[in-house]
């Protein structure tokens, strides 16, 4: 603690400098997990965004063509295939399934793939009448959306 004493300075103890390590120990091992599931929401949410958007493409889409499937009952050619749009790391892969998909219906998806592979809410889906939802993952709709 730096003490003088008599010309001398002493330091601090071995057992002072080890509470210390201990006490940012234990602090760390309980802001980090919190940061990451901070970061874990926040890509979340730009998946969430993006599935809205793709939902108002198809909305439009539907507009345009009166019904939601391209000539010959395909899919037609999303704007962007993965979220978040801008930067270079991506963790969702956002698809319209064709399994998913009719001429009046549609169910958009968000796979997490990368740093988000095994997240608590899994698949995000969107379906034509707004319906949001998960597939895969250990938390409900109502966690996973926001809702």
């Amino acid at each position: 603690m730096g003490v003088n004493v008599k010309g001398r300075t002493q330091g601090f103890t071995l057992i002072e400098l080890m509470i210390t390590v201990a006490v940012v120990g234990i602090l760390a091992a309980i802001a980090y997990p919190s940061y990451q599931e901070y970061v874990k929401e926040s890509r979340r949410s730009n998946a969430r965004v993006d599935l809205l958007q793709l939902a108002q493409f198809m909305e439009r889409y539907y507009t345009s063509n009166g019904r939601y499937t391209a000539s010959g009952g395909v899919a037609p050619t999303l704007p962007y295939s993965q979220s978040p749009k801008d930067g270079s790391t991506k963790y969702y892969d956002l698809s319209l399934p064709a399994a998913a998909l009719t001429n009046s219906t549609y169910t958009l998806q968000a796979v997490p793939k990368g740093a988000m592979n095994g997240d608590r809410c899994g698949t995000l889906t969107l379906t034509h009448t707004g319906v949001k939802g998960v597939q895969g993952g250990s938390s409900g709709a109502d966690d996973c959306w926001g809702l």
